[in-house]
Order: C-alpha cells, then structure tokens, then sequence
C-alpha cells in the first residue's frame, strides 16, 4: 500500500484503474495451461474485484500456439475478456510500445532454454576468444564452422557478463604463469556457448518495464549432453516414438529440439546487469549503493514447498511428483526494491 501510495503522488494521473495496478505478462506460454491455471486460481480464490480487473497478456511468436492459448483459455468464457495474446518476437523492442512504469508481473517458464546462444571458441587456454559462423559446403549440404574475430557487440557485452560472474581466482600474473605453462604441455581447444538471447530478452523487458518482478523456471542442468563445450546445448531428434541425441549442432537439421542448461549464477548476473543495477567497469565504492534488484534462486522442490500445495500430490508411499520429479530444474525470482541512494 505504500508503494501504490508513492506511485499515485509521483504520477501526473489523478486516478489509477485497477487494471493499470495488476498485470500479468507472460513470454512463450506454450499451451495456455500456465495462464488459464493463474487465472483460474485468481477466479476462486482472489477478492472478486481482483480478478475483474486483472489482465494477462500473451507475448507468444508462434502463431499456432497463440491459437492454442485462445482456446485454453477460452474454455472458461469470463476469461477471455482479461487476456490477449500478442503474436509477436519478445526481443524486439519496438513491440512494447511506451515504457510502463507501473508495477506488473513477468512470467517465463522454459523460456531461456530455447533461446538463442553463441557459440566462442579458442585454440587453447591462452588464445583470445573467436566468434564462431556456420558455412555451407559448395554441396550445399554439409556445413562446417569458421573462426573470425569477437566483433558483435552483443557477443561482447555477454562475455563481459559472463566473464564478471566467474569467481575470483588466483592472482593474475601466476594464473597466467600457469595458463601458459599447461598450454604447452596440455593444450586444449576451449568452446563456449553464451546466452546471448537471454541478454537480449533481459535488456528490452527492462527497459519497457522498469518495474517488473520476474519469475523464470528452467533446467539447470541436462543429463548426457554430447556436444562439447561450457553450456552445451542438448540436441535431440524423435523418429518412430524413440529420441536420439546428435553429438554434433552441425547435424542438426529440421526438426531437431535444440536447448540449453540455464546458469542461474549468469542468469542472476545478466538480471542485475539490464536492471543497471550491476556495472562491469565500476570501483568498488559503488557497490555500496542499493541494489535495483532483489533476486533469489530455488531449487524446484524448495519453490513447491514454499508456494505451492505438496500435500496435495503425495502419494500413499511418500513419493511426490511435485518435489521428486523436477531435480534439474530451478526458480529464479527477481524483485525491484527502492533503497537505491
């Protein structure tokens, strides 16, 4: 209440509708199942003036599941009215329109996995980094990678990130002393896949909503991964009802199911970095200022317990699905907070 109070005093606005204080946002909602499972909670549990005044917005790419979403959540009419799905690409900034100000909710689940990475690759443990470019063979079919200098901004920018978030090591000097030392005797080529699609998601939902507080769920890890490198993806293909996983993106091709392992340690640092709230040349006295964000990571199991019903899915053994089955995958929660000086 005193935050909406110092919303109402530091707006031009003499009035707020409730619509403008309670809304949802949710990026690649799949099905519809999450949105249409929200809205029928607020429905039979939230104060009715609540759910009359919500609204839940779609932002979805694909124009098959945004059919699909309509439906889900048609199947309960009173829904339809506060929610709409907007067929469009997440990334682009263009389609937020004007910066909201206002305080809403931002929902992504199995989102970052699916988003685009760029793979870096280097000759060995002392070689600068290189950005990696698919080529096609003269036949047209086979394609092979070539390495060209760092040069995309973007690229940049994420290995920055992911550069800050390594913890600190020795010092610089005998690390390097000893980077060199075993690139002699052991040298290895060194591969890395950066989230620069989560960089770039991250950078335009903050600045179109300064104010929004975030839930993301994903894997934080895969089982079995056979391409090599920091992230790999997992790469895998279904034909006559059996997945197969390929051991190289190269081969890739069509139909294949292309996701990443998030690191929630990066994932927090990315957050912090598009909130402004984490500057990557800064002396240390600036960290004593507030920060933008407060953010937490779960453990799947921890979430349910915390916000959701296990008691209610446990079966007569003890076993439950809810807290048993989810072991590779995480939640991360980031808030604003105010104390910024």
């Amino acid at each position: 209440m005193e935050h909406l109070d110092q919303i109402y005093r530091q707006s031009d606005i003499s009035w707020f509708t409730p619509v403008e204080l309670f809304k949802i946002y949710e990026i690649g909602g799949g099905s519809g199942t999450c949105a249409k499972g929200i809205m029928d909670y607020m429905k039979l549990n939230a104060p009715e003036r609540v759910y009359n005044s919500m609204t839940y917005i779609s932002v979805e790419i694909s124009p098959s599941l945004a059919k699909i979403q309509r439906e889900t959540v048609g199947q309960v009419l009173s829904h339809s009215s506060k929610f709409r799905v907007e067929c469009r690409d997440a990334t682009d900034r263009s389609g937020w329109g004007d910066r909201q100000e206002q305080p809403c909710w931002v929902i992504m689940l199995e989102v970052v996995d699916n988003l685009p990475h760029d793979l870096i690759y280097a000759e060995n443990q002392i070689s600068p980094w290189m950005e990696v470019w698919v080529n096609k063979q003269n036949d047209r079919e086979t394609l092979s990678e070539l390495y060209k200098p760092l040069e995309d901004p973007l690229i940049k920018n994420c290995l920055e990130v992911v550069n800050s978030a390594k913890k600190p090591a020795s010092p610089s000097g005998v690390r390097l002393m000893a980077d060199t030392l075993w690139s002699k005797i052991l040298p290895r080529p060194r591969r890395c896949w950066l989230p620069t699609g989560c960089l770039k998601l991250l950078e335009v939902v903050h600045d179109a909503l300064p104010k929004m507080s975030l839930i993301a769920s994903d894997f934080s890890y895969l089982p079995d991964v056979r391409i090599p490198g920091e992230r790999a993806p997992l790469v895998s293909t279904k034909k006559d009802g059996r997945s197969s996983d390929y051991n190289s993106y190269l081969d890739a091709k069509g139909d294949a199911d292309i996701f990443f392992p998030t690191d929630f340690w990066l994932l927090e640092r990315i957050d912090h970095f598009c909130s402004g709230s984490l500057k990557l040349h800064e002396d240390a006295s600036s960290s004593k200022r507030g920060k933008k964000r407060r953010t937490i990571t779960l453990d799947t199991s921890s979430f349910m317990e915390e916000f959701g019903l296990p008691s209610r899915t446990r079966t007569k053994d003890g076993y439950n699905p809810l807290l048993d089955d989810f072991k590779n995958t995480k939640f991360y929660l980031s808030v604003p907070t105010h104390n910024v000086k």
